[in-house]
């Protein structure tokens, strides 16, 4: 595969079935030789951000809860920001994706005092843990058949509806991957 696939959505096909990542949403964060970094940003959990970095809960995108980024590193936090298409990056933040004029997915500095930025942003998720593979892992992964590779939209990481994004990024593609929005999580149940 060339090229970098930093700011791709990465789906889990119907053929991974690894717990940690079944009809996951990987945002990849970084992508080079050295390996990959994303965060899976369908997987809130039953825990509000206040419970890990109080400061930054009047400004968490709904439903205000800590998001499962991934297996590794569960005692660690990434903030996901959104940045409008109006501002440039604020202080503390390092972009991902998008640019200024068409808005933009960056990584928030969580020492940042989030009073500090608030304005400038227009979405917020904290995520527990991230999603990780070193060199050449992911490749092989994705020549397996474990993972669509699709185009993220800036919205993607703070959707309304998280448990619903995997079928509605698939339906957005049109045609054969429209298809598989509507395949059964138990195939033994259809």
């Amino acid at each position: 595969m060339e090229g970098s696939l930093t700011g791709r959505l990465l789906l889990a096909t119907p053929a991974l079935t690894d717990a940690n990542f079944a009809r996951s949403v990987v945002l990849v964060l970084n992508h080079d030789d050295d390996g990959a970094l994303g965060v899976v940003v369908n997987r809130p959990l039953d825990v509000d951000v206040s419970a890990v970095l109080p400061s930054w809960q009047p400004f968490a995108t709904a439903p205000g809860k800590l998001f499962q980024g991934g297996p590794v590193a569960l005692d660690s936090a990434l903030g996901l920001v959104a940045v409008p298409g109006d501002h440039p990056d604020p202080l503390g933040v390092r972009r991902v994706f998008g640019s200024v004029g068409l808005g933009s997915v960056g990584l928030v500095d969580l020492d940042t005092p989030p009073e500090s930025i608030s304005t400038q942003l227009s979405g917020l998720r904290i995520f527990a843990g991230y999603a990780g593979w070193s060199a050449s892992q992911l490749e092989g992964e994705i020549a397996e058949g474990a993972w669509f590779v699709l185009p993220a939209e800036a919205r993607d990481p703070f959707s309304p509806s998280p448990h619903d994004l995997w079928g509605d990024v698939l339906r957005r593609q049109g045609g054969d991957l429209a298809l598989v929005a509507s395949f059964p999580s138990d195939v033994s149940m259809n």
